[in-house]
């Protein structure tokens, strides 16, 4: 099977590179049998990278440690699900599924687009597989997960040495959110290499208009949405695995996600400025260019080893390929770009200040700025040892003293940036959609202010969050009443109606909202409070309204590891509200002997209190416990849920849009009834 799996991998290289040279010759000889041809095996490598996962899957799950990538990365007693996960549980897997993905993204694109666009499609599986080729190669030639184990050398010949068993997944790995966390995060980063070629294509084709916007609009939203579930799933992941009592540290590796996340965010507003005013050209390429590279710099990041992360792998020989193909792709798409300014003038001035188009400017800017400063800090380390020879490392004081005041701004933004008219906002709809959010939100912060929420940017934070809220309410409130006055719909059908009519204005509310939750939750981190003790059967230790009784102190043994494990009952204000099992695990597989922390959370709408196991006292009849009071941390989930719902109702066709498209609608008088009906 392993020889399938590398068969598979040597074709699709082969095939991979003609579909590139035959896409580039036929455009240029004008050849439609050549073009279909480079189409085809385009086509063709997507089945052939399909092949070699299936065949590493099957080896994972029969655990053939004859091939190296195996042996380090499972075990017999390795549960079938997290062998499954640990085909990207390491470096050599970890890219093979990234170039699946990408081949799988180019098979749809090409399914749906080739004919609809067959100016474009060639240059686009171009850039597709140019990106695939770069993977393909390393895959074959650098980091390739058939490799087998060491040899050993005999007298006569070098005989294959297959070890009994394999040194396991990484125990940090080994949990549940790491099943699903990297193929989402793989999913948002790989996504953004489809609007990327379609942008080099249109560039190339000087089809600058808004059809190659138009035509990647749910592309992007797709992969923006796959890259936010795959950060809160890694924030779940840290939440509850690493036992630090947060779950965002801006580690270098979570800052490598945030950057493709926060430009692609600017790319996703800026958009919608061209196609209804045809303007913000030039920002637009930026944007996906920089998306795009931020995506390969993330995966640089995390794959090389370059800088210190809980969820970096270790240094490997990736980084020198990876750079040179950064380089390659930004300097490629930058010249294209400056030789194509003629043709990206905007087809309209910025008039005002107060206007929709200039809040998306100020969003491009404050979003790249966010960028910027998790970028410096980020790479400060590495620029710091190059430039002095001394590595000084950034810490999260640097990153929230440059970001919150930042993250408040954006969410000004996003609650005055869509209600401000086009062109100019006058006086008058000012007062109307802004004064009353305002008092009310104003008016909440002196009552909190008074009720002891004196931290100026909690304080800040919350009284924007309330006004953002406010507005959106009353952006629903106000369709809603005038289409359920004139259509006689209860008020609960028409926000469902208006909603499904005008599903990306609605669904990105939804997902302003989300944003909200997420604000208010990330607030209350800032009165997060913590306590330790040493604590026997029945000692207790108090938090806030919470005290913790220790009821029992055992050992657990599975075939997987061994633990020691504290039976906690929770006390809230002298009544019991819940049972926790905090532990400290150490896994039998590895050659790693490191333990690993289970902490146990009593959740809700208010605070989460988070029960670390820290060990246990040198007489061994003591446990060490570090309980955490994280206020409002619930929200933060619950706020990316309603983002990614948000997200799920913009995708959708409005209903406008699938009238449009229903041929038996023959007259205009006919569709214009239809369309007043729904």
């Amino acid at each position: 099977m392993a020889q399938i799996g590398q068969f598979a991998l040597a074709l699709a290289w082969v095939v991979t590179a003609y579909s590139i040279v035959a896409s580039l010759l036929g455009i240029r000889l004008k050849h439609d049998n050549l073009i279909a041809s480079g189409r085809n095996a385009a086509l063709g490598t997507f089945v052939c990278i399909t092949s070699a996962i299936a065949c590493l899957g099957y080896l994972f799950a029969v655990s053939d440690f004859s091939i190296k990538y195996i042996a380090a990365h499972s075990n017999r007693d390795l549960p079938i699900y997290f062998k499954v996960s640990s085909i990207w549980g390491g470096q050599e897997g970890s890219l093979l599924f990234w170039g699946w993905l990408l081949t799988a993204y180019s098979a749809l694109v090409i399914v749906q687009n080739w004919r609809k666009h067959s100016a474009m499609m060639p240059y686009v599986v171009a850039v597709l597989m140019g990106t695939s080729f770069f993977f393909t190669s390393m895959h074959l030639f650098i980091v390739n997960p058939f490799n087998q184990t060491v040899f050993l050398q005999s007298d006569a010949s070098p005989l294959p040495f297959v070890p009994h068993d394999g040194n396991g997944l990484n125990p940090l790995l080994q949990d549940p959110y790491m099943v699903i966390h990297p193929p989402m995060l793989y999913l948002g980063f790989v996504g953004f290499a489809v609007p990327f070629a379609f942008a080099i294509a249109a560039m190339i084709t000087k089809q600058l208009g808004d059809t190659w916007i138009r035509t990647t609009r749910r592309w992007t939203m797709v992969a923006w949405m796959f890259l936010s579930i795959g950060i809160m799933l890694g924030g779940k992941w840290a939440y509850h695995e690493l036992g630090w009592g947060g779950f965002w540290a801006w580690d270098p590796v979570e800052n490598a996600s945030m950057m493709p996340w926060l430009i692609g965010t600017a790319f996703l507003h800026s958009v919608m400025v061209q196609e209804k005013k045809g303007m913000l050209k030039v920002w637009n390429m930026v944007l996906i260019i920089l998306t795009f590279i931020m995506s390969i710099f993330g995966t640089l990041l995390t794959r090389s080893g370059m800088v210190q992360s809980v969820h970096a792998f270790a240094q490997s020989p990736v980084g020198g390929y990876f750079r040179a193909f950064i380089i390659v792709a930004l300097s490629g798409a930058l010249y294209l770009l400056f030789d194509r300014l003629p043709y990206l003038k905007s087809e309209n001035q910025m008039e005002s200040i107060v206007s929709r188009e200039s809040s998306f400017m100020f969003n491009n800017l404050i979003l790249l700025a966010a960028c910027f400063a998790v970028f410096w800090g980020t790479m400060f380390p590495i620029i710091s040892e190059a430039a002095t020879g001394s590595k000084i490392t950034v810490g999260p004081p640097f990153f929230n003293k440059v970001n919150v005041p930042i993250a408040i701004f954006l969410m000004f933004l996003t609650g005055v940036g869509p209600l401000l008219a086009w062109r100019r906002a006058s006086t008058n709809s000012l007062k109307r959609n802004f004064l009353s959010p305002a008092v009310i939100a104003l008016a909440s912060g002196v009552a909190l202010y008074f009720r002891g929420v004196q931290h100026f940017y909690a304080w800040l934070s919350i009284v924007m969050s309330i006004f953002v809220t406010l507005t959106i309410i009353r952006e629903f409130y106000k369709g809603a009443a005038a289409r359920s006055s004139g259509t006689g719909e209860t008020f609960l059908e028409a926000i469902v109606n208006l909603t499904l009519r005008n599903t990306r204005r609605y669904g990105g509310y939804v997902v302003h909202f989300g944003f909200v939750l997420l604000f208010i939750g990330w607030t209350g981190q800032a009165f997060t409070t913590d306590a330790e003790g040493e604590m026997g059967v029945g000692d207790t230790l108090s938090i806030r309204e919470y005290t913790l009784r220790v009821d029992k102190l055992g050992i657990e043994d599975t075939p997987n590891y061994a633990s020691d494990k504290a039976t906690i009952s929770l006390f809230e204000y002298g009544k019991k509200v819940a049972n926790l099992y905090p532990e400290k695990r150490l896994y039998k597989a590895g050659q790693e002997k490191q333990p690993t922390t289970e902490v146990s959370i009593y959740s809700t709408a208010k605070n989460d209190v988070y029960l670390v196991f820290q060990g246990g006292t040198r007489d061994g009849k003591k446990a060490i416990i570090q309980v955490f009071y994280n206020p409002l941390t619930m929200w933060v989930w619950i706020g990316g849920i309603v983002l990614v719902a948000g997200t799920l109702i913009a995708l959708l066709p409005n209903k406008k849009t699938i009238l449009r498209r229903r041929p038996e609608i023959e007259s205009k008088e006919e569709r214009k009834e239809v369309e007043e009906k729904v």
